[in-house]
């Protein structure tokens, strides 16, 4: 039975629609909850920021209560989880305990506009949400490191379209593979949706917007194209529509369910 779990989180990310990460987060789990039919849980998330340390804006909040209050979360086994961020700093627990439970064949398909595999030194931003898939396979900063990590060649990006120097160099050395059909040894799968993997023409309440993206048909369709795998866990991220606004991701969440087994 799916547990949707609300994250308000917005401190991983910097911008100036972080702020609104939190009311975004909120109005999509609660059409979430609706679609899926499922009850919410709301994940207590500190609101105030913290100044930038070793890199890393808000690393306070972010590895203080945030982080406990995530892990207090998913302390208890049981069926699949939906994580609706906040930023995309808060798939770093989820995965994190998947990796764990699940063993070294986790896969994760990684829909996103960005690659998130900046570290805290090649980061222009400071801002954790360009870390966190680099810190899920045990690299950068080590109070965010996951252990253990992600095999490398098990994650795929899919709909990425900008990277840093440091972002292409992780993936020109195999850390992750360009297409699902690459991905090899998975047994388990994880998926991650960033909305900015979306146009903004097609839906502009992302905190991270960015030009060529996808529509929304396109993105259910590769959902729907990983109906074959094992799926344990999902995320949405970076979400700053209105309830109103949030109406037309309707087919994205019925997707997503559909893949956590609401129709099985």
């Amino acid at each position: 039975m799916t547990l949707i779990n609300a994250v308000p989180q917005r401190q991983g990310a910097v911008g100036p629609r972080s702020a609104e990460l939190p009311g975004g987060c909120l109005a999509l789990a609660e059409l979430a909850g609706h679609v899926l039919g499922r009850p919410v849980h709301h994940v207590r998330q500190h609101r105030e920021v913290s100044e930038v340390d070793a890199g890393i804006a808000s690393r306070a909040v972010l590895t203080g209560p945030n982080r406990a209050a995530q892990l207090a979360a998913l302390e208890a086994p049981g069926g699949p989880v939906l994580t609706i961020g906040g930023d995309c700093g808060v798939e770093l627990v989820p995965i994190g305990v998947a990796r764990f439970r699940h063993g070294p064949g986790l896969g994760v398909v990684w829909f996103d506009a960005h690659a998130d595999l900046n570290t805290a030194e090649s980061s222009p931003s400071g801002a954790f949400h360009g870390m966190v898939l680099r810190s899920l396979f045990g690299e950068g900063d080590p109070d965010f490191a996951a252990d253990p990590p992600l095999e490398p060649g098990r994650v795929a990006l899919a709909g990425t379209r900008v990277l840093d120097p440091d972002e292409r160099a992780a993936v020109d050395r195999g850390l992750v593979v360009t297409s699902v059909a690459a991905l090899a040894g998975v047994e388990k799968l994880y998926v991650h949706v960033d909305l900015d993997v979306l146009d903004p023409a097609e839906f502009d309440g992302v905190n991270y917007p960015e030009p060529g993206g996808w529509t929304i048909p396109r993105l259910v369709a590769e959902l729907d194209a990983l109906a074959g795998h094992d799926v344990v866990g999902a995320g949405i991220t970076e979400c700053v529509g209105a309830p109103r606004e949030v109406e037309v991701l309707t087919p994205v969440l019925e997707a997503v369910g559909r893949l956590l087994g609401q129709d099985r």
